[in-house]
This record gives structure tokens, sequence and C-alpha cells, in this order.
């Protein structure tokens, strides 16, 4: 079955929910013709000028059981409610074995799924590390493409290796829980130190003295962490929320607002798109190498060469320099 890529293009222009969720399911889709149809939409999306529309990319990290889907509901429904429309796109681990996700997202988020300014796109991990999907980037120029003003994306939250989704997002929002670290956890390399604002959630009722040490002690952190040229001063911040009681929620967005502007008025904001954009054509070329070892002769040769290995005639270094150049991808001659 053919896609009409203009309809689907005119649809996702529109605002038409259903020519968006085709769109993102078009983009995920690994099938050879997909992609190629995938890269042809993508492209049109740009329009006339060449210049795709910009929203607010915001990045939300954090652990199982912090309280994102929570606060995502409450923070989504507030910004809708100035008027903002807002895409969510949530990424759901893949089971290692099944590779099955639950995709529940939209259910725990009843009201912002239900609100005609939000979009809610649940999408699995698959086998992509990093916290969000391989195609979550593209699903973010859709949903830019769509309207949206702010885009948030959901990582799958598994802990300090989780950072990819800072090379697809304006501002990288790292969400903790009272009690869960000390001075020594906050100067972390990793998630720690591209965080752009640390919120602190469940600050209220019994938790709110520990949230309030909790804070105390990150912020001390941060003091410690090389300042970046792209922070102001004052940033990288950590601030208290709950999101249960909607408190701290009006700080938040005043301060990813601020620390927006100061990017955008600095020349940093262009800066970083355009670091992403390289980051991601890398990751493509990648990516595409990986892929020629999924092919009939690559498996082939792997399997004679991991014999060889196996057997102790050669090393795996010399095997794996071997199969890189039947495959046409190994150093070139000297």
């Amino acid at each position: 079955m053919s896609i009409d890529i203009a309809q689907l293009e005119s649809g996702i222009v529109k605002g038409d929910r259903r020519a968006l969720s085709r769109g993102i399911t078009l983009v995920e889709s690994t099938r050879a013709d997909h992609r190629a149809a995938a890269a042809q939409l993508i492209e049109a999306l740009k329009g006339p000028t060449g210049v795709p529309r910009q929203a607010l990319r915001i990045g939300l990290s954090g652990t199982p059981g912090v309280g994102k889907s929570t606060f995502i509901e409450n923070f989504g429904g507030m910004l809708t409610a100035k008027g903002l429309r807002v895409a969510v796109l949530a990424v759901d681990p893949s089971s290692a074995r099944s590779g099955g996700s639950i995709l529940g997202d939209k259910t725990r988020m009843d009201l912002l799924s239900r609100d005609p300014n939000a979009f809610i796109r649940p999408s699995p991990s698959q086998t992509h590390l990093g916290g969000v999907g391989r195609r979550s980037r593209e699903a973010v120029a859709l949903c830019e493409a769509a309207g949206f003003d702010v885009v948030l994306i959901e990582t799958v939250g598994v802990g300090q290796s989780e950072t990819v989704v800072a090379e697809m997002s304006d501002l990288f929002v790292l969400l903790l829980a009272p009690a869960g670290g000390d001075e020594l956890q906050g100067v972390k390399r990793g998630i720690m130190e591209i965080a752009d604002i640390i919120l602190i959630n469940k600050a209220d009722g019994d938790l709110k003295h520990a949230a309030r040490r909790t804070c105390a002690d990150y912020s001390g952190a941060l003091r410690l962490l090389r300042k970046r040229p792209q922070d102001p001063k004052g940033f990288p911040k950590a601030m208290m929320v709950s999101a249960l009681e909607n408190s701290g929620l009006e700080t938040a967005w005043d301060e990813m607002c601020a620390l927006t502007d100061w990017r955008r008025e600095n020349g940093h904001w262009e800066a970083r798109r355009a670091e992403q954009a390289r980051y991601w054509f890398q990751e493509e070329v990648r990516q595409a190498l990986l892929a020629q070892l999924g092919t009939h002769d690559a498996r082939a040769a792997m399997r004679e060469l991991g014999d060889e290995v196996a057997q102790g005639r050669t090393t795996p270094a010399i095997a794996a320099e071997n199969l890189l150049q039947r495959i046409g991808a190994g150093r070139p001659a000297e």
C-alpha cells in the first residue's frame, strides 16, 4: 500500500491528530520503504523556506516512581491553561525477552490525554539505549510541524547513563525524589552534569522536610560542577515542586522560560541546535554501518570469523578488522 506523503504532510501541518499519529508510526517503522517515505515526509515538513518550525523541547528524566507521569499531567495542564499546545512523547522500556512494551502512559495521564490542546504519544524504546527511542527526534520534528508550542520528551527513567535525550532537547529537566542522594551523589558525572534544572518532586506532607534537605544538598553539589558557557548566573539550579499539590510548577516554568530567553538572546539556542543536528547525522552513519552487519553475507562472515576466534586461531581485534574490510567499512589503505 502506497503512502501519500503530500496528504500526510498537509494533515500534520493542519494539526490533524490522526495524521500526526500516522506520521510518527511511519518514522518509527524499520521497513526500508517506510524509512524512505519518512525521509520524504521530514523534508516536506520543512516548508518552502527550508526552516522547520521550532517548539520548546523539554527533556524530562528521573528514576521510576519519582512521579514523572503525575508531574507531566499537571505541568502540561498548567501550560495548556495558558493557551499553549503541548505534545508529550513518552518512551516506554521494551522487554529484553519479548521486545514488547506496556505503553500505559496515556492511562496515567487521563486528564491531559483528554485535553484538546495536548497530544500524548507513548513509544517503545526497542533496543535503543540512552533512555529514548531511536526515532524520537523525528517524532519531535513532526510535533513541531503540527504546531505544538512545547514538546515534553519523557525518558525511560533508568539512571546515570540516560543522556541521549539532551541531544534532542533545548532544556533537560531531572526529576528527583526526596532523600534520593547527598552532595556526593550530586557531583557524579553523567546525567547530573547535563541537567539544566533539577526538580525535587513530592515536596509535600511528611516528605517536605526531606525534600528541603535534598534540594539544599543538590544546590551545593551544582555549585561544584564546572560552569557551562550556555548557562547564565544561577544555572543549573535545584528547586522543590509538588506535582500532587501543583505547588512550584509555575515557578519552575518561569525559570525554564528565563533560561530559554537568555540562551536565545546570547546565541546559544541556535548553536546548540546545530550541534544536535551534527550529532544525529553521525548517529545515522553509525546506525547505517551497524545495519550492514545484518545482511546475509555479513552474518555468514561473523559466524566464520567467530569460530576462528573461539578456536584461538585469531584474535578478536584482527577478526573484527577482517570483517569490516569484507563489508567495505574497514580502514582506508594508507
